[in-house]
């Protein structure tokens, strides 16, 4: 059975859309029926904030919000400081009518100060109905019109602070059809998916909850954080299977030397995958690894085989164009594709093709002292290729171009090494401009869930070492 083009389920009735790690398969038809029977507890015309943490609680709020033609509030910061900022500005926001908007809470327990505002969502479908378990639903699956704005996904903040960015129906589906034929999903029959990416986040939404409704592949609903989870939750899934992690949980996995079962292929984003790691685990696994260049701003829309070529490759449906081209900081990249506005990125490119082009870095990456330049990411490499150093990062004051004293901070964590060591190891690689005033040892960096850093937490780590 075939859905019409932008239905909600893309898959028929008895698809398997998730499992459970109770061994429960999840079908369309079951699916729809419980996130009808949600979306009745949903209050009219308000925004839904969804925290559910477990994936399928997720993604039944999330259907449930498109069934009742309600917005959906995406946010990897779940800090309490930032979602009672998101709750206060989606109360402060107008419905289409001129109406204020409200805002309702999904999660599975209510979170702090947010309890008044919350509807509790239990990631169950069949429970009590076995007949429904087995079988299709008399739910319809409904088309979504491809222009309806149907979540607003707010940045990470590893740059600064979390921006909001709105998502058309039309944008998403369309972007799940080209992943789907990007990875060969659909020749390599149903797939097991198992994600290490919080749903919440634009690289773990689209790969992790739209793949599932549009494409022919099965999500793992349980734990998949540590390596033993990950290891468990592969197990568990049948073949073939695919990993979708971060560089950083990559590394954990190949660290732990954990058994894996076969696998089919890595999908790893959200931040550069250095070429070793990525051919320390086609070794390891004998698979090819995959790397998903996106931004929120714009969803996935590029991908490369590190091993093979350092070339992105448009997603299929997109286009690609440069805006100053020549400059010194490399060309801006415009992407263009169905349903979404064009949007500039915030990465530096070399353009090659409408369909291809090679990244150089993000521009507010580049730093520029005494007339001289440096990336951070690239001083933040050489920092952590040196012995002894587990993670480690280079971060600009605000006032770096003001200030005539001002210099770069470096975040270290080196068990055994020395700021001392470290920073005479610096002296040797890097020019005398960019070291550091001193270096900072950390037990850890704050890192998310995602492996990301956020700048207002490193800003705040830095006033506390008495460096800004």
């Amino acid at each position: 059975m075939t859905a019409p083009p932008f239905a909600l389920l893309q898959r028929g009735p008895e698809a398997a859309l998730f499992q459970t790690p109770e061994g429960q398969v999840v079908r369309a038809g079951a699916f729809l029926a419980a996130a009808a029977r949600l979306a009745q507890r949903l209050p009219a015309g308000v925004a839904v904030l969804n925290l559910c943490e477990q994936r399928l609680g997720f993604a039944l709020g999330f259907a449930a919000a498109l069934l009742r033609g309600q917005l959906s509030l995406l946010s990897a910061d779940r800090s309490p400081a930032r979602l009672a900022a998101l709750v206060a500005q989606a109360q402060g926001g107008q419905t289409e009518s001129g109406q204020t908007q409200g805002v309702v809470v999904l999660s599975e327990n209510a979170p702090p100060g947010l309890s008044h505002a919350s509807i509790q969502v239990e990631p169950r479908v069949c429970e009590g109905e076995p007949s429904v378990c087995e079988g299709a639903s008399a739910v319809e699956n409904p088309v979504i019109p491809p222009e309806r704005v149907v979540a607003r996904v707010f940045t990470s903040g590893s740059t600064g602070a979390p921006v909001p960015h709105e998502k058309t129906w039309g944008a998403l589906t369309t972007r799940s059809a080209a992943a789907c034929a990007r990875f060969g999903l659909a020749a390599a029959g149903p797939v097991s998916i198992v994600g290490t990416v919080p749903a919440q986040h634009m690289y773990g939404f689209e790969t992790t909850l739209l793949l599932a409704f549009h494409a022919p592949v099965s999500v793992w609903c349980g734990p998949a954080f540590y390596p033993r989870d990950i290891a468990a939750a592969l197990a568990a899934m049948p073949a073939p299977r695919m990993l979708v992690t971060t560089p950083l949980q990559l590394r954990a996995l190949l660290d732990a030397a954990i058994a894996l079962p076969p696998l089919a292929g890595i999908i790893s984003a959200t931040a550069a995958l250095p070429l070793a790691l990525a051919e320390r685990a086609e070794a390891r696994w004998q698979t090819r690894v995959f790397e998903i260049f996106g931004a929120t701003e714009a969803g996935s829309i590029a991908s490369r085989a590190p091993s093979e070529s350092d070339i992105w490759q448009a997603y299929p449906g997109l286009s690609f164009a440069a805006e100053h081209a020549g400059a010194e900081d490399g060309s801006v990249l415009r992407v263009s594709g169905p349903f979404m506005a064009p949007v500039a990125l915030a990465d530096a490119v070399e353009w090659l093709s409408p369909e291809s082009f090679r990244l150089l870095g993000r521009r507010s990456d580049v730093v520029k002292l005494g007339g001289k330049r440096a990336s951070l990411a690239g001083l933040t490499r050489i920092l952590t290729a040196i012995e002894g150093v587990e993670d480690g990062i280079f971060i600009a004051p605000d006032d770096l171009d003001a200030a005539s004293n001002a210099r770069l901070i470096a975040f270290v964590v080196a068990p055994r090494r020395s700021a001392d060591d470290i920073l005479a190891a610096l002296r040797r690689e890097i020019d005398p401009l960019f070291l550091p005033r001193r270096v900072i040892r950390l037990a850890r960096l704050p890192r998310n869930e995602i492996g990301k850093l956020p700048q207002e937490s490193l800003m705040r780590l830095a006033a506390g070492n008495g460096e800004i």
